[in-house]
């Protein structure tokens, strides 16, 4: 039977969906809801000969999960920044054009991807909430900001603006923590969430948000599953830059990583040398023999990572065996 190739090029309303086989060449154009695409997907086999490719589109992309999540095709979501690289040069851009560069990047190397794994429904939630919550901080943390330039003008401010800024932020406080509830709530009801929760926090640094990351992120620890991807997935892990005698850099990190990820990493760096343990100590060491605090702060966040997995794979919670004074 012969090998069918599909592009899905998506949007908040339509699919922009590119065919291409042996036989077969053609682009489609359906609805963005679970009827349309379950119609459309009707007419091929389901099993290993016919291949689907698509972007990450974040929540556009739930109606496209739900139908695939239950058939037997293999499928394949594709880094953006992955597809960019690799077409070269273009000129144009619109959904059909996408559609078929999806596909034609499919068909080329679709035996090199990680095959894209259905998310259980509680990470589903838990990563919505998530969402909600990352929307929440930012907008509070940019009132905050507000506020603090509203200080210097106070001959000049409002204070009703200055009283709804205030009672916004408690808003935004109450909402904050009743979504870290709920969270909390849907990682208690499964066991092994749970479980993978709490050893994940015994790790110096890694409190509830992180840990939170740590699951939704690797799927309840199903993806990304060794430490080292881990580490170049986050952006911690530095890389050569060289070439013949005449091009040198120092090793530096990639720019290419989830910068979200990245973040709590790097507070959660900055908690742990606060504490009375062997990262601490690692920090103080290093820094007094001359090495830079952004380099070693990097080296803590890649030491996280790899005790985290450790932990995981050895089903153990981490031991500070400095007692506090």
């Amino acid at each position: 039977m012969e090998k069918v190739f599909i592009g899905i090029d998506i949007s908040k309303l339509t699919l922009d969906v590119f065919v291409n086989s042996c036989s077969k060449t053609q682009h489609y154009k359906i609805k963005n809801c679970s009827r349309a695409i379950k119609k459309f997907f009707k007419s091929f086999s389901n099993d290993a000969n016919t291949v689907v490719g698509m972007e990450n589109t974040g929540r556009y992309n739930f109606e496209l999960y739900e139908v695939l999540s239950s058939m037997n095709i293999p499928v394949f979501v594709i880094n953006p920044l992955h597809l960019k690289k690799s077409i070269g040069l273009l000129r144009g851009k619109n959904d059909k054009l996408d559609s078929q560069r999806i596909c034609a990047f499919l068909e080329k190397n679709y035996m090199d991807l990680q095959p894209w794994i259905p998310k259980s429904l509680d990470i589903q939630k838990i990563n919505l909430l998530n969402t909600e919550r990352r929307h929440r901080v930012k907008i509070r943390a940019g009132l905050l900001r507000q506020m603090k330039d509203l200080s210097f003008l106070k001959n000049h401010t409002d204070k009703e603006i200055i009283k709804l800024n205030k009672q916004l932020i408690l808003l935004l406080d109450k909402q904050i923590k009743t979504i870290e509830k709920k969270i909390v709530e849907i990682i208690e009801s499964n066991t092994e969430l749970k479980d993978q929760y709490i050893r994940i926090q015994t790790v110096p640094g890694v409190g509830r948000v992180l840990a939170t990351m740590l699951i939704v992120k690797t799927n309840g620890f199903t993806e990304i599953q060794s430490a080292r991807k881990m580490a170049c997935y986050s952006g911690v892990v530095p890389f050569d830059h060289r070439s013949g005698s005449s091009i040198y850099y120092k090793p530096r990190i990639s720019t290419m990583a989830d910068k979200e990820l990245k973040k709590i990493l790097h507070l959660a760096a900055l908690s742990s040398i606060r504490l009375k343990n062997d990262l601490a100590l690692y920090f103080q060491r290093k820094v007094l023999e001359g090495k830079n605090k952004m380099s070693v702060l990097n080296a803590i966040r890649n030491k996280i990572i790899h005790r985290v997995y450790a932990l995981i794979k050895n089903n153990s919670v981490y031991e500070n065996n400095l007692q506090m004074s």
